[in-house]
């Protein structure tokens, strides 16, 4: 079921909803991963079809090379997680410090711009003033002779230039205090702003409890994350011990019954409405009717001795026949949290596992194809339905829920209600 859901990548609605929210996460998990997997394979599809079409790239061409870390894939970097890491204070004081520098770098330079037209424009006025003098030197001392006129000439030019640079210096030294001044100014206005924003978050007591909040579900995320790897480990290693897993007695040759043969195929009137969403696309029909269920019931499932004791003696006090969502709930809700029943599904075929929890009911849809049986979204197959059970009354069904299976809840006195799908 699983595997035809991620290969149609379509749910019907009447399946999604026997779905509890946890099944709904984990099976959009696992939709996500098939997107992402079909996504790598055509991207590496259409990289070998360029590879074929385009020239080889020149050996002195530019290329990009990704760090990889030590599970073969692209190293990231998340800011914050490493002890060498910088500070978050430290990393905003160089923020603002390279801010008002770069801001007062800018105003420096207009200032310098100023300062030069300014000085170009009195050092032309000198130039003037020296040219009318020369002048007019000139014209009163004819007599004089031209090369002390030259010297006289070279002295003031040197002055002028002198003079020149000494007012150069000058500017660019106040253009650098100010500078200098600005930035500083800049850093103090900055960090104000930072302390005032800060303490009126510090002060306000809906920011503090959502920072606490924030802080303790990332600390859960995390220890949920850790946890539920470390669980499925060990559950894992614990199914195999126990030989309860269908995969591995298959692989090992486990002595075991033999399996009755599949039924024969049988044509099922499929709705072309439902199947025109997808054109090409061959889908089974999740939704089902009463009659349709007690026969596959009756075909599939009874030689496999489904809802059975290990001795196929009699029926397991957990098993119930075709009953609704609501039936489920009124059967558990009069009993104590823990207990449970596995039901047939009235609109799909397979198995609903209902549970008792302190404040709620939860159901569990069970994936009954391929001979074997597992919790969808699951990764542990099953034999048979009372293995299920049994490695559930140790192991908790989900690690943040930790429903384990306590109690069966039996019939109701005086009324059985798988009794039409044994008739």
């Amino acid at each position: 079921m699983l595997q035809q859901i991620l290969t149609d990548m379509f749910i019907e609605p009447e399946l999604l909803a026997e779905l509890n929210e946890e099944q709904k996460q984990t099976l959009f998990i696992k939709m996500r991963e098939e997107q992402v997997r079909r996504w790598k394979e055509r991207e590496a599809r259409l990289e070998k079809e360029e590879a074929v079409t385009q020239r080889p790239k020149k050996a002195t061409g530019k290329c990009i090379s990704w760090l990889q870390g030590s599970d073969s894939d692209v190293w990231v970097w998340v800011m914050g997680e490493h002890p060498t890491d910088t500070p978050y204070e430290q990393i905003c004081d160089e923020v603002m410090a390279e801010r008002a520098a770069l801001q007062a770098q800018k105003e420096a330079e207009e200032l310098r711009a100023k300062k030069e037209e300014e000085l170009v424009k009195r050092l032309s006025n000198i130039h003037l003033d020296g040219e009318q003098d020369s002048w007019r030197e000139e014209e009163a001392r004819q007599a004089q002779v031209r090369q002390a006129a030259a010297e006289e000439q070279s002295r003031r030019e040197e002055e002028l230039k002198r003079r020149e640079e000494e007012e150069r210096r000058k500017a660019e030294e106040e253009v650098r205090r100010l500078e200098e001044e600005r930035a500083q100014q800049i850093y103090m206005d900055l960090k104000e702003v930072q302390r005032s924003v800060l303490g009126q978050e510090k002060e306000d007591p809906e920011w503090q409890e959502t920072l606490r909040k924030s802080k303790a579900a990332d600390l859960r995320r995390r220890s949920l994350a850790k946890q539920t790897r470390e669980d499925h480990r060990r559950r894992s290693v614990r199914a195999l011990e126990q030989g309860r897993v269908a995969a591995v007695s298959k692989a090992f040759g486990a002595t075991r019954p033999a399996l009755p043969p599949k039924p024969k195929q049988r044509t099922v009137a499929v709705n072309t409405d439902a199947l025109s969403r997808r054109p090409g696309v061959r889908r089974t029909l999740s939704t089902s009717s009463r009659e349709q269920i007690v026969q596959w019931f009756r075909e599939e499932q009874l030689p496999l001795h489904a809802g059975f004791v290990r001795d196929h003696s009699r029926i397991a006090p957990w098993f119930h026949g075709i009953i609704t969502r609501q039936e489920a709930e009124a059967l558990l809700s009069l009993c104590a949290p823990g207990y449970f029943l596995i039901r047939v599904s009235e609109r799909i075929k397979g198995y609903v596992l209902s549970y008792r929890c302190r404040e709620e009911m939860k159901h569990f849809l069970i994936d009954a194809t391929e001979n074997c049986y597992m919790l969808l979204g699951d990764q542990i197959k099953f034999p048979t339905l009372l293995d299920l059970v049994e490695y559930h009354e140790g192991e908790p069904i989900t690690m943040s829920g930790g429903e384990q299976l306590l109690k069966p809840c039996g019939q109701k006195q005086g009324h059985v209600d798988y009794s039409a799908l044994f008739t």
